[in-house]
């Protein structure tokens, strides 16, 4: 189980589309055991799989009220309501955080890490994590979604 380094923009594996999973073995346990154990590291609340430079449709998810990350293989967003203007940010954008806007619930299926079916329906800060996410695995930044660019913001302690 390792920590692995975090790809920052502007690589451009970040501009990829993800494959699908379609091997359930070793390789994938040991990937997504690494991905979480890479998350917790970086104290952040979502990690897909080419951020560490593998272009497979991996997510991995830790809300700070839960115990259990929550993984998803081949995930994918069937339905979603609503808007709201949240903050963002991103491991692979350090320094910036932005306003975009993101839907009030989201219901999401996918694979789990035993390659069983998963449905969820989120809201909140999950649901955020969930759209953010899905979006690296199909080449979007989270910067993409801004309105104007002075929602890009540099973060206090990065201002010198």
């Amino acid at each position: 189980m390792s920590v692995l380094p975090i790809i920052e923009y502007p690589d451009q594996i970040l501009r990829k589309t993800a494959k699908p999973v379609v091997n359930f073995d070793k390789s994938l346990t040991n990937l997504v055991e690494d991905m979480i154990n890479t998350l917790h590291d970086s104290q952040g609340i979502g990690l897909a799989a080419n951020q560490i430079g593998v272009l497979l449709r991996i997510i991995v998810l830790q809300m700070p009220d839960e115990n259990d990350p929550r993984v998803f293989i081949n995930p994918e967003i069937i339905d979603h309501d609503g808007n709201r203007k949240v903050v963002e940010g991103c491991l692979s954008v350090p320094g910036y955080h932005g306003y975009v806007f993101r839907s009030l619930w989201v219901k999401a299926v996918g694979l789990n890490n035993k390659s069983e079916y998963t449905k969820l329906y989120a809201d909140g800060l999950l649901a955020q994590a969930l759209e953010h996410e899905t979006d690296h695995l199909n080449g979007i930044m989270y910067f993409d979604h801004l309105r104007k660019h002075e929602d890009l913001i540099k973060n206090p302690s990065e201002q010198k």
